[in-house]
């Protein structure tokens, strides 16, 4: 008998991190452009999370940076000085480290075939984050390789943008039962693309062997797309019978609740009003974009990025939701700040994965002995510091291929090389 449990794997920051503002819609992205990045401490950061979670849960899992810069897209864009130093930068984004955007997942007590799917996400919309879902797939191939347990799919056609588990979630009594997945989309026609169509959402259903009756389709509120939004998990995060939400999230509030109460009754919603936190506060901290955990207690923390605690409002509305009789009861800040800078907080830095542990590769399992090899290869092969004037230098790329092979090779993974 397997045993079930939602194991989180973070993406581990490359060493090519930097801020080229590739990403239209995503405000904190846009405004640290052109800033000086620190990829050493991002990634030790990160390091630090996954820590953190490890001890909170007893299981935590991560995925590594792709290939990079990718020669294959440098070649295509027919690079020769004139181009604009956008798509230069491109081939060296560092984005794949947001692995909620990896791939949607849907767990065994969910699906038909009584295995886990995953799709990765096309990642369309981006030309930077095109790039990455055959890369990813080579990792999430091996790392849930074991095909009795697991399938591992093609991405969604490129007609349909889709951008993974960012925009998905799950309700379910405990992580290890049956649940009821919840796909929200975009609507085309605004400031700022929908990154998630709607097609995508209900292709990867399908595919997955999902119970149409056990499925909910809510449309994102283009408001909220358009205050910088860019992904459901920047306004809401699902775990077991709760959903943490803005009270502008979806283009329909209250018909969004009742779509989800009428499959899962149990549905505990804890609304955040605008008038306590703002939409661009919301989006300024990423309050929403945390990791919503269970713990083996049965208590839920919400792990938050430390400008949350910076916040007035936010930290008021933190601390008043931690005295109440919610289901939420401990928040707890993390410094994920070079990934903010980016535009991705705790929720973003992570793929959640409902399976067996002894089911999953366990080169891809994280310990402590493993995290001090990691980050010893982190401290030696990181590039400290990267300037936007870096950016496409062959002394920069020599660096950036030596430390991603350095961490393969301490890893037992050069076949990712």
């Amino acid at each position: 008998m397997t045993s079930l449990v939602e194991i989180n794997f973070d993406g581990l920051v490359g060493p090519s991190h930097n801020y080229a503002g590739l990403s239209l819609g995503n405000i904190a992205s846009a405004s640290h452009k052109g800033d000086p990045s620190y990829p050493r401490a991002a990634a030790l950061q990160g390091m630090a999370k996954m820590r953190r979670n490890l001890n909170a849960l007893g299981v935590q899992g991560f995925l590594l940076p792709l290939p990079r810069p990718n020669r294959a897209l440098q070649d295509a864009l027919c690079f020769d000085g004139t181009e604009a130093a956008a798509l230069r930068a491109a081939p060296w984004s560092a984005s794949s480290m947001w692995t909620a955007n990896a791939a949607t997942v849907s767990p065994a007590p969910d699906t038909a075939d009584g295995k886990c799917h995953l799709t990765p996400a096309n990642l369309i919309t981006m030309l930077h984050r095109a790039q990455e879902w055959r890369d990813t797939k080579a990792q999430l191939d091996i790392a849930f390789g074991n095909k009795d347990h697991f399938t591992v799919h093609n991405a969604v056609p490129p007609t349909f943008g889709d951008e993974g588990a960012a925009n998905h979630g799950r309700f379910c009594e405990s992580h290890g039962a049956p649940g009821v997945e919840l796909f929200v989309y975009g609507r085309p026609g605004g400031k700022f693309p929908a990154r998630q169509h709607e097609q995508a959402s209900r292709l990867v259903a399908r595919s997955h062997g999902l119970n149409p009756d056990k499925c909910v389709f809510i449309e994102q509120n283009p408001a909220a797309i358009e205050a910088g939004a860019f992904h459901n998990d920047v306004v809401s995060v699902v775990n077991e019978r709760v959903l943490f939400t803005h009270e502008e999230a979806f283009a329909n509030q209250q018909g969004a609740y009742e779509a989800i109460r009428a499959k899962f009754p149990a549905l505990e919603v804890v609304e955040v009003p605008s008038a306590k936190v703002t939409m661009a506060e919301a989006i300024r901290t990423y309050l929403f974009n945390a990791q919503l955990i269970t713990l083996p207690d049965g208590s839920m923390n919400l792990i938050v990025p430390e400008e949350c605690r910076e916040s007035a409002s936010v930290w008021a509305y933190c601390e008043e939701m931690m005295a109440s009789n919610g289901p939420i009861r401990e928040v707890v800040p993390v410094d994920v700040r070079q990934s903010m800078a980016n535009g991705g907080g705790p929720a973003c830095l992570r793929l959640r994965v409902v399976c067996d542990p002894a089911t999953v590769d366990p080169r891809f399992l994280l310990d402590e002995a493993k995290a001090d090899q990691m980050e010893k290869v982190i401290a030696e092969h990181w590039p400290e510091q990267i300037d936007p004037a870096d950016i496409g230098d062959e002394a920069l790329a020599k660096t950036v291929i030596k430390a991603r092979v350095a961490l393969l090779d301490a890893l037992d993974l050069g076949v990712l090389a």
